[in-house]
């Protein structure tokens, strides 16, 4: 049984460091960096991928590896390119992506990969939105959340936008998470991304009409809040000294979902305002962690490196 079956487009991306520093490498894409953050939480994960044959593909498939996420669709395709990006980060926290390829147009991950028995001996299913801008890869991630809701499983999805992915078309986009939301349970935006969806206001009724039955607003150090049908919680963030880095929304998600999975939920009915609360403390200082320095993979803390600061920090949940 695997706690945690995520499946998505792959992307790399290279944050550059100091001048005297080598490139900081990220193995791609939030389902990728949420499985890596979960598995270093504690959960087992697998990661439903496919990826070129090349230096790319390579590294991706080694980052796995290192972190003890089972790669799912581990053979390295001729036919496909890894996608990677370039990601400038300023000292004052802008980041500028300069992608080198299209991502999502060229990873050739197919409904066939996505295997029924996979998503039967997993408890949380989670996707990401990057990859319904493509086919194939929009049909094999319908499939994996459809196969999840029927399933009875934890269905989380990551809301993403990126204009290249989606040709500079948000309708689109939105049109296309709309699709799927019949089968999501939990939900993760941003601020931007609630704006893209209707605003704050508007996510009653998102809930209602798709019968979703959380959604939680990841707001980096700043702290989190969740949206449920009868009320709402809010996480303050844990102040600390802090860079922007790409990576730490899916720091706090993979985290989020381990806590979830540790506390022993495994359906949305077994969701409880207090152990969503937990949840995104949890979720929230692992992000907050993870900025503290110019990395993601690199700097997502470990589930033992969590404990330790909330002890340090007597923090009380």
């Amino acid at each position: 049984m695997n706690d945690l079956y995520s499946i998505g487009e792959m992307v790399i991306d290279f944050i550059p460091g100091s001048e005297d520093a080598s490139y900081i490498r990220k193995a791609g894409g939030a389902p990728a960096n949420v499985a890596i953050a979960a598995a270093k939480n504690g959960l087992s994960a697998s990661m439903c991928c496919k990826v070129g044959e090349d230096n790319f593909g390579h590294f991706l498939m080694d980052t796995l590896a290192k972190y003890n996420v089972e790669a799912v669709c581990k053979e390295l395709s001729k036919d496909a390119v890894t996608t990677m990006a370039f990601v400038t980060l300023y000292a004052n926290g802008e980041r500028v992506f300069t992608f080198a390829r299209k991502p999502g147009a060229d990873m050739l991950l197919s409904e066939s990969d996505v295997k029924e028995s996979d998503i039967k001996n997993s408890v949380i299913i989670h996707a990401g939105s990057c990859s319904l801008s493509a086919q194939p890869e929009k049909d094999a991630t319908v499939k994996a959340m459809k196969l999840g809701h029927e399933n009875n499983k934890l269905v989380s999805f990551d809301v993403n936008y990126r204009n290249i992915m989606w040709n500079d078309d948000v309708n689109a986009c939105v049109d296309a998470i709309k699709s799927v939301l019949k089968y999501v349970d939990l939900l993760k935006l941003s601020g931007e991304e609630i704006d893209m969806m209707g605003g704050e206001n508007n996510l009653p009724n998102l809930m209602k009409e798709f019968n979703i039955s959380v959604i939680v607003e990841t707001l980096g150090s700043n702290g989190a809040k969740a949206f449920f049908k009868d009320g709402n919680v809010s996480v303050k963030g844990r102040k600390v000294p802090a860079v922007d880095a790409t990576g730490c929304g899916d720091a706090f998600w993979g985290a989020f979902l381990s806590k979830l999975r540790l506390e022993g939920v495994e359906k949305i009915s077994d969701i409880s305002e207090k152990i969503l609360e937990a949840a995104m403390n949890y979720g929230n200082i692992s992000g907050c962690i993870c900025v503290q320095s110019k990395g993601a993979i690199e700097s997502i803390p470990t589930r033992k490196q969590i404990e330790e600061y909330i002890r340090k920090n007597n923090i009380e949940f």
